[in-house]
C-alpha cells in the first residue's frame, strides 16, 4: 500500500507540474513556456530506460541468451540511466523563475507553486529511480531485500547521488547535455575550461557536496519508509 501510494503521489506530481505549466499559459494569456514541459519529459526519461532495460534482459533471460551478453548489456542500460539521471533533479534549477517576463499578469504565488511543483518532482523522480536500481543492485548482488540497509548500499547510493549532483552542476553551469557524452572531448574541453577560472573548482565541489546531502536527506526522508515497508513484507 505504502508503494503504491508512493507511486500515484509521484505519478500526480508530474501531473501537476505540467498542468501548472499549460495552464499559466492559458489562464493568464502568456507564452508556453517549452522548456519546462522538456525538461519534465527529461525528468521522467530516466525511468523509462530502467523499463526498458527490466524488459529487455528479462526477454534474454527466458531466451537463455549468454551470460556474458546480458551482463555487457545490463552495464550499457546502467551507463544509460546514469547518464539520464541528472536529468530528474535538473528540475530544482527552475526555483529560479527566470521565466518570469515583465508586463506579465501571473501572480508570484501561481509561480511559486509551479516552480516548487517542477522542483518536487524533479527530486521525487530522481529518488524513486534511484531506490529501483538500489533494489536491482541488493537483488544481484545479495539475493535478499535485508542489505539495504547495509553500508556498501548506503555508499553506492550515495556515491550516485553526489554524480547526478555534479551532473546537474554540469548542465546549469556549462550547459551540458547527456547527449553530450557522444562528444566527450567537448566535455572534457569544456570542464578543463571551466575549472580553470578562479575560484570554480570550488564552486564546483561545494555545489556538488551541497545538492548530495540535500538529495541525501530527502532520500531518508521519502525513500527510508519505502525500504522500510518492502523489508517488512519480505
Amino acid at each position: 500500500m505504502l508503494l503504491n501510494d508512493s507511486i500515484v503521489g509521484i505519478v500526480g506530481m508530474n501531473v501537476l507540474a505540467v498542468a501548472l505549466v499549460l495552464l499559466r499559459s492559458w489562464l493568464f494569456r502568456t507564452r508556453l513556456y517549452r522548456p519546462m514541459l522538456l525538461n519534465v519529459g527529461l525528468s521522467v526519461a530516466p525511468v523509462l530506460v530502467l523499463l526498458a532495460a527490466v524488459l529487455v534482459l528479462a526477454v534474454l533471460l527466458a531466451a537463455s541468451a549468454p551470460p556474458a551478453l546480458i551482463v555487457v548489456l545490463g552495464a550499457i542500460l546502467l551507463g544509460v540511466w546514469l547518464l539520464l539521471l541528472p536529468n530528474a533533479g535538473y528540475l530544482i534549477t527552475e526555483l529560479n523563475l527566470n521565466h518570469r517576463r515583465p508586463g506579465e499578469r501571473v501572480p508570484e504565488w501561481f509561480d511559486l507553486l509551479l516552480v516548487l511543483s517542477l522542483a518536487m518532482s524533479g527530486v521525487l523522480n530522481m529518488l524513486f529511480n534511484v531506490f529501483l536500481v538500489q533494489l536491482g543492485y541488493v537483488a544481484v548482488r545479495f539475493d535478499a531485500v535485508e542489505p539495504l540497509t547495509s553500508a556498501e548500499v548506503r555508499i553506492v547510493t550515495g556515491l550516485v547521488l553526489l554524480l547526478a549532483a555534479f551532473g546537474i552542476y554540469l548542465g546549469r553551469n556549462l550547459r551540458l547535455n547527456s547527449w553530450d557524452v557522444l562528444r566527450p572531448w567537448r566535455i572534457v574541453l569544456k570542464l578543463v575550461a571551466h575549472l580553470r577560472q578562479p575560484g570554480a573548482p570550488a564552486t564546483a565541489a561545494g555545489y556538488t557536496v551541497t545538492a548530495g546531502v540535500f538529495f541525501g536527506l530527502m532520500y531518508l526522508v521519502v525513500i527510508g519508509p519505502l525500504i522500510r515497508a518492502v523489508q517488512i513484507l519480505a
